[in-house]
C-alpha cells in the first residue's frame, strides 16, 4: 500500500526540522517553502537554504515558491501596527495557507499542514481552522496540529528507552547540523518591535 501524500508548508528549518523527521517516514512527505513576510529578502534566502539543506539531506523534495514581498505587504496594507500575533499576523498566516492548499489541491496530494504552529507565538487556535478553511475550500484535507506539544520530555533522570519531546528533538538536530537560528518571527514589523 502506498504512502499518502503530505504537502507540508515550512517556514524555517528549525520550526520544521523535528516535523520533517517525523513525518517523512509515514508518509510521501514534500516540504512547500513559501514565505513572502520574511525580510529582508538576505534573511529569506538564509532560511531558505537552510530548508533546503535538511531537504537534500534527507531525500526530502522541496517545492520553492517565489519571493513574492510586493503581494505580502499588499495583503497587510493597513496592519503595520499591529502587535505580532495580532490580525496582520492572522492575515500573513492566510495568504501562505491558501497557497499551500491550493498546490496541495491542483498536485493531488492527500493532506497539507504547516510548520507555522511550532513557533512559540503561534497559536494553533488560530491557524488551524484557516487551514481547514482553505482545505474545505480546495478539497484537501488539512492536518491540524499543535506541533509544540508532542513527545515525552526528557528529564535529568530519564532512563533508557524515554522519548525526547519535539522541542528537545529539534534543538538536538539544530545543534548538530548547525542550522542557522533567526531572532524574529520574520516580517520587517516583528523585526524592529
Amino acid at each position: 500500500m502506498s504512502k499518502q501524500r503530505f504537502l507540508l508548508h515550512t517556514c524555517c528549518a528549525p520550526c520544521s526540522i523535528a516535523i520533517i523527521d517525523e513525518l517523512k517516514s509515514t508518509y510521501d512527505l514534500t516540504v512547500f517553502f513559501y514565505n513572502p513576510n520574511i525580510h529582508p529578502e538576505e534573511e529569506y534566502l538564509k532560511r531558505k537554504k537552510e530548508v533546503v539543506r535538511v531537504c537534500k539531506e534527507w531525500n526530502v523534495p522541496m517545492v520553492d515558491m517565489d519571493y513574492e514581498v510586493e503581494k505580502w505587504h499588499s495583503e497587510t496594507k493597513g496592519l503595520e501596527n499591529e502587535p505580532e500575533g495580532g490580525a496582520r499576523c492572522a492575515k500573513c498566516f492566510a495568504m501562505r495557507l491558501k497557497y499551500a492548499a491550493q498546490y496541495a489541491a491542483e498536485n493531488n496530494f492527500d493532506m497539507y499542514s504547516t510548520s507555522l504552529t511550532s513557533g512559540r507565538n503561534k497559536k494553533a487556535d488560530i491557524i488551524c481552522p484557516l487551514g481547514e478553511s482553505f482545505g474545505k475550500k480546495y478539497g484537501v484535507e488539512f492536518h491540524c496540529e499543535d506541533w509544540k506539544k508532542g513527545g515525552r520530555p526528557t528529564s535529568a533522570k530519564a532512563t533508557v528507552g524515554k522519548q525526547e519531546s519535539r522541542q528537545e528533538k529539534a534543538a538536538r538536530l539544530i545543534n548538530e547540523r548547525g542550522i542557522y537560528r533567526q531572532d524574529y518571527c520574520g516580517c520587517v514589523y516583528s523585526k524592529y518591535i
